[in-house]
């Protein structure tokens, strides 16, 4: 996720898509673990994947399904480094559900985008 933009900016160009047609879906501390939440551009509040696709991409405009998974106790940058670096706390079950639902919520953005009209997974 770190370096993210080097990998995104040229598929974007590539296929020409409008930068409001991109979706990223990231881990986001400022959010209880479990809830979900998207949004359209915003900061990077120091999360370097987010910086990485800013630059990549050419703006911060993009849609952001954020995953919550807590803050740690402290506000040491090399604490919270490890925490969102670390396997979850949480049961596995929790953490499939966090995945399913951001996978609905980027699912819901690409229908929204398309007017229904695209199958998201579906082969041609």
């Amino acid at each position: 996720m770190n370096d993210s933009g080097n990998a995104a900016g040229p598929a974007r160009g590539e296929l020409g898509v409008s930068l409001d047609h991109v979706i990223a879906i990231h881990d986001e501390i400022d959010l209880p673990f479990g809830e979900v939440r998207s949004k359209l551009g915003g900061g990077v509040a120091g999360h370097n994947g987010l910086r990485s696709l800013s630059q990549g991409l050419g703006g911060k405009d993009f849609w952001r399904v954020r995953g919550g998974v807590g803050r740690p106790d402290s506000s040491d940058p090399e604490i919270v480094s490890n925490y969102v670096l670390s396997r979850f706390r949480e049961p596995r079950d929790e953490v499939a559900l966090l995945i399913s639902a951001a996978a609905d919520e980027a699912e819901r953005l690409v229908e929204e985008m398309t007017g229904g009209t695209e199958s998201v997974g579906e082969a041609d």
